[in-house]
């Protein structure tokens, strides 16, 4: 393979937050979430010049291991050659840490940038190869496709390939973010999930699933019903403290409450007007509570 050729000028990509499993829906169901990063880069003169603003701004590194320019290496590895440099600034609204898509946003907007930054960069890598890149980055597929494709999106693996179905959601539904002022570890509340669940758990997650794409395209009077989870919750509710108390408070109340990915953030997806004030008025002290819209479009260059 020819080394690549690159672009002159400036690639703006701005990216969603996205909320996965959405209870039941683990590792398969995700969000796209109106709470956006946004990227900037171009190809420099020498080495790695890096700028990062607004949320974990003191925490992400400013070398070759910060993530957006580990995704934009992977493609250009793909393509056979690295530029001369980078100039890269990152402006970052979602929180990190928090079960809301920080790292697939991330990973998303690097694989754009990197391809969009070569000549020719879509034939090399369909958008087929960026979610399968994305996902293979990332480690799953539940975060990377919806940031990627907006929308309610049901993702899966298969032979190590991660594929995914994009659905509208229904207009009605108000999603409801509860995030609390500190992260967790996906990794070590991935760490509590048990090998082995019983059959009845997992028949009973099957129906709640399917019920829940149902629920979330136009049948959102069984959301309730829908997500309600066997699976991961339960178990990682040791873990998560606060959040699994409130999930399990507002739940109690008759809204359809969820730990957003890993957590610790909390998402309602709130039916009517009465439900948003409702999930906004249980808002912990230290908390903040924030109405977004659904990202119909997913991660959008910006010309």
């Amino acid at each position: 393979m020819p080394k690549p050729a690159f672009r002159a000028g400036t690639i703006h990509v701005r990216v969603p937050a996205s909320c996965a499993n959405l209870g039941p829906g683990f590792d398969a169901l995700g969000l796209a979430i109106a709470l956006h990063d946004d990227v900037v880069a171009r190809i420099g003169d020498d080495g790695l010049v890096l700028d990062v603003a607004g949320e974990g701004a003191d925490d992400v590194p400013r070398d070759d291991s910060n993530l957006v320019v580990r995704s934009m290496r992977a493609v250009w590895e793909q393509f056979g050659g690295q530029p001369r440099g980078i100039e890269l600034v990152c402006a970052n609204r979602i929180p990190q840490g928090r079960g809301l898509g920080s790292s697939a946003a991330a990973i998303v907007a690097g694989i754009l940038i990197g391809r969009a930054l070569v000549v020719g960069g879509d034939g090399n890598l369909p958008d087929e190869g960026v979610l399968a890149l994305a996902a293979e980055i990332e480690g799953h597929p539940d975060n990377v496709a919806p940031c990627l494709l907006g929308g309610l999106t049901i993702a899966w693996s298969e032979d190590g390939r991660a594929d995914a179905v994009r659905l509208d959601v229904d207009p009605a539904i108000s999603p409801v973010l509860l995030v609390p002022p500190t992260p967790v570890s996906t990794e070590e509340v991935r760490g509590l999930l048990p090998e082995q669940v019983s059959h009845a758990d997992a028949v009973f997650n099957t129906a709640r699933s399917a019920l829940l794409v149902a629920a979330l395209t136009g049948r959102r009077d069984a959301l309730l019903v829908a997500t309600d989870d066997r699976l991961h919750q339960p178990y990682r509710a040791s873990a998560l403290g606060e959040s699994a108390a409130l999930v399990a408070k507002l739940r109690a109340s008759g809204l359809p409450a969820v730990v957003s990915g890993a957590g610790p953030s909390v998402l309602v997806l709130a039916r009517h007007a009465a439900e948003v004030e409702a999930a906004t008025a249980e808002v912990p002290d230290d908390w903040r509570a924030e109405r977004l819209g659904i990202d119909p479009d997913g991660a959008q260059l910006i010309r």
